[in-house]
């Protein structure tokens, strides 16, 4: 970490409330999780007296199985976010280019300046045709926060190939995968995936996740790894979790039936975009904080998108069960 840069900035903003007495949609996590999980995260307590064993196998295990690639690929992290925090540290060198898409995930870019990197940012439905050669590591959100737009497997594979010919990093942040029918990209040569329990398994709270990685690089992550990186709870409830394929697959289906008819519902009023994941992204040709005000005062809270680089009249909704949308809806008179 270039310690030079801790001044220079500032925490990311966020979704998230903290009043439980409002509906909250400015979070994109699954408003459920999977049954026996609560018992699995209790009889985990008296293990949680000793030391993690660091090797993580059954987690690993079960992260290999639910991603398709062997054991030995998975870096266990504490959420996505720290197995990128870790990526870059172990990849970037002071001044080195990292290419970023915009919109998307605000953390990217301080996460690179944090290691004395320096972003450069490509529009995100061009991320995926950037020339690597100028970067140390190209990064692709898929689906794409804030605007829930998914890229092909074709244009990928072949950003894959380039970045490979050019010696360059490619990380691919599949945090709302899971809510798609796309393959991942967990195990292609010179390609890091980065996994999170967060959204798809309701866990923001968890803090669990893993990198995939293959060749000299995974076995440098791994080393660069801290030490007992997840807690036994967390362990635990991520192996159980990641078994509940059906869980996920039902998920993915009321996500994408919801989504069709909030989109109906909600283009009366907003320009959507196009969105594969668990949240749409509005366009708004009122004050954007006029549009907030009105659905917290229902008791509703939503995401302010334009705190997302380049966007200047958004807001982002997040997609839950029926009845919480139709209590949004509601909220944005629609």
């Amino acid at each position: 970490m270039d310690p030079q840069m801790l001044d220079a900035l500032d925490r990311v903003p966020h979704g998230g409330a903290s009043d439980p007495q409002l509906l909250d949609f400015s979070a994109n996590t699954n408003p459920v999780s999977p049954a026996g999980t609560v018992s699995v995260y209790e009889s985990a307590f008296s293990a949680a007296r000793r030391y993690p064993v660091d090797d993580y196998c059954e987690f690993r295990a079960a992260a290999a199985e639910y991603t398709g690639v062997s054991g030995t690929q998975i870096i266990p992290a504490a959420g996505g976010l720290a197995g990128i925090r870790l990526l870059l540290s172990v990849v970037l060198d002071s001044g080195d280019s990292v290419a970023i898409p915009s919109p998307s995930f605000g953390e990217y870019a301080k996460e690179v300046q944090l290691q004395g990197g320096e972003p450069t940012f490509v529009d995100h439905d061009a991320i995926t045709e950037v020339d690597p050669t100028p970067h140390e590591v190209v990064v692709v959100c898929n689906p794409n926060n804030p605007t829930g737009e998914s890229y092909s497997p074709t244009a990928l594979h072949g950003l894959a190939d380039r970045c490979r010919n050019a010696g360059t990093t490619l990380l691919v942040d599949e945090a709302f995968l899971d809510f798609t029918d796309q393959p991942s990209m967990a195990g292609v040569e010179g390609v890091v995936v980065a996994r999170s329990l967060t959204k798809i398994f309701g866990l923001p709270g968890l803090r669990a996740g893993f990198l995939v990685a293959t060749g000299q690089l995974r076995d440098r992550l791994d080393v660069a790894r801290i030490s007992w990186t997840l807690s036994t709870p967390a362990a635990a409830v991520g192996a159980h979790c990641l078994g509940e394929t059906e869980f996920v697959d039902e998920t993915r289906q009321r996500v994408r039936s919801e989504r069709e008819r909030m989109v109906d519902r909600l283009s009366t009023a907003f320009d959507v975009t196009d969105s594969t994941a668990p949240f749409l992204l509005l366009e708004t040709d009122r004050p954007v904080k006029e549009v907030i005000d009105q659905a917290r005062s229902n008791g509703v809270v939503i995401r302010d998108a334009t705190t997302f680089r380049g966007l200047d009249s958004h807001v982002r909704v997040a997609i839950k069960r029926p009845h919480e949308n139709d209590t949004l809806l509601d909220a944005l008179g629609v």
